[in-house]
């Protein structure tokens, strides 16, 4: 008989469950957004915009409302923008290689030499030379957004509205010349380059305007929703504006995610509610590895943190209680609709509840070639070999008028922790207990888990099982009225009955 500390044993398991909880399971951070929206349309100087200003704001606000952070700068001097583009770069760049960064402008731009320049409200120039000295280079964006190292970046230019310069030499060219972009970023431009955006007769521009009504669609991939923007921006024009865009992402980008599938989404909340009621952390860390990115996660990761914290407090309480507090009950969970398999699904079930050979003929008896058909009948065989054999669990117990005593199982049937089991099929018979449960359930462990969740798993994945706990599980086979005893066995019948004799043999 093994000399157990089961306070200590308690203790290493949820230590243990902890752990595999931080090492499969890891805190995923929060993907940060974050964006720089200029508008600059009271130029001193040169010809004033009408728009640009309610541009920047109705883009902000659109930003804003699809998660991210915006700075956003208005009527800006040279100074102001170079500052705030710094600035922006900083952010970007404590923000990590997972955030998205996103720079908009509407104003004034021109190109010089193959080169686009942004213009502050304060330009002032009489010469084509002095223009990389007044005006902001577009490609300064570029440079703060290749130093953050960030995944994905956007960069959105409503700026080729008109030439304020014509009339300077060298300086005479329309629209905006196209850049090349670091690898990871999406480049649009309200118009072709070398070609004239509209102003607008509203309050905004026809391309800020249709980006922004079309960037709160859920599930369009960045790609795809700008080339719904160049399909409005052209039915808006007339066809005299065509946005263009240029792409070297490596990622995929959605302003916004696709909704679920609403049969998807009641399938996955009847199968989180059937989890969440169970309150087993195994089973929430089998939901969470088969679901990382469902609606639901967020709730299991809380709800198994609340277990492993509750475990860990009861544990530290010395003496332990000795009532523990009655919850109250949980809300009924409204039963599954009948689906196509459902009936199959109900007899294999009853079958590795109830572990008896007619329960299993039955299956057989209804689905012959059934999905669970072969596992019915290796636990036939199962059952039918240990009815060859004393059974000590199921033998009549003597009657004496003292505390029975448990007699002790044949020395050619005892079960014990590393010796093959010898009964059942062959691929538990040949195998120990210690050799199974580092192997793969042959049952889902929570009825309608995926298969790619548990087929072919480890279950030492989720369970840190060494002859100590497992002696603990094993024993609660041998209580009466156990609800354990009830419960279908990953392993299946043959196996808990094996458990079952090896805990009456002393778990050695």
């Amino acid at each position: 008989m093994l000399n157990r500390n089961k306070a200590s044993t308690a203790s290493l398991v949820s230590a243990a469950l902890i752990i595999l909880v931080a090492l499969i399971l890891p805190a995923k951070a929060e993907e940060r957004r974050i964006a720089l929206v200029i508008g600059n349309a009271a130029y001193s100087n040169v010809t004033p915009l009408d728009n640009p200003l309610n541009d920047a704001e109705l883009m902000a606000s659109s930003l804003e409302a699809v998660g991210f952070e915006v700075i956003l700068v208005t009527e800006a001097t040279q100074l102001e923008m170079v500052q705030s583009i710094a600035s922006f770069g900083s952010k970007l760049r404590d923000a990590g290689e997972d955030a998205t960064g996103l720079f908009y402008y509407a104003g004034h731009g021109v190109q010089s030499f193959g080169s686009n320049f942004l213009l502050p409200v304060d330009i002032a120039l009489n010469d084509a030379a002095d223009l990389s000295l007044v005006g902001v280079p577009a490609q300064a964006v570029l440079w703060q957004m290749f130093s953050a190292k960030n995944r994905t970046n956007i960069v959105i230019l409503d700026a080729c509205r008109n030439n304020p310069f014509t009339t300077i030499a060298d300086l005479n060219d329309n629209g905006l010349a196209e850049m090349k972009a670091p690898k990871g970023t999406f480049l649009s431009y309200s118009t072709a380059p070398g070609e004239i955006a509209i102003d607008g007769v509203g309050s905004n521009s026809p391309f800020t305007e249709a980006l922004a009504q079309r960037m709160s669609e859920p599930g369009l991939p960045v790609e795809a929703l700008f080339k719904k923007v160049r399909v409005d921006v052209l039915s808006k024009t007339g066809g005299l504006q065509t946005p263009w865009d240029t792409s070297s992402l490596t990622t995929d980008f959605q302003f916004v995610a696709a909704e679920a599938p609403p049969a998807q989404l009641l399938q996955m909340r009847q199968l989180w509610d059937s989890v969440r009621l169970s309150r087993d952390p195994v089973q929430i860390l089998l939901f969470l590895r088969a679901n990382p990115d469902s609606v639901f996660t967020k709730d299991a990761r809380a709800l198994l943190q609340e277990l492993m914290l509750e475990e860990l407090q009861a544990e530290a309480q010395k003496p332990a209680p000795d009532v523990e507090t009655a919850k109250q009950p949980e809300p009924a969970v409204q039963p599954e609709p009948v689906s196509p398999g459902q009936t199959e699904r109900d007899l294999i079930e009853e079958a590795r509840k109830t572990g008896s050979a007619e329960a299993y003929e039955n299956y057989l008896s209804a689905y012959p070639e059934g999905a669970f058909a072969e596992l019915a009948r290796l636990e036939l065989q199962s059952i039918e070999t240990n009815a060859q054999r004393t059974d000590p669990i199921s033998d009549p117990q003597p009657v004496v008028t003292q505390e029975p005593q448990q007699p002790e199982p044949d020395q050619e049937t005892r079960i014990t922790f590393n010796a093959p089991l010898g009964i059942g099929d062959a691929e538990i018979a040949t195998r120990s207990i210690a050799q199974l449960i580092q192997g793969s359930p042959r049952f889902p462990p929570i009825e309608g888990l995926p298969e790619d969740a548990w087929k072919n798993k480890s279950c030492a994945s989720c369970h840190q099982w060494e002859q100590d706990n497992l002696c603990e599980q094993a024993q609660t086979y041998l209580k009466e009225n156990s609800e354990a005893a009830d419960k279908a066995h990953p392993y299946g019948g043959g196996f808990k009955s094996a458990l079952r004799d090896w805990a009456r043999s002393g778990c050695e």
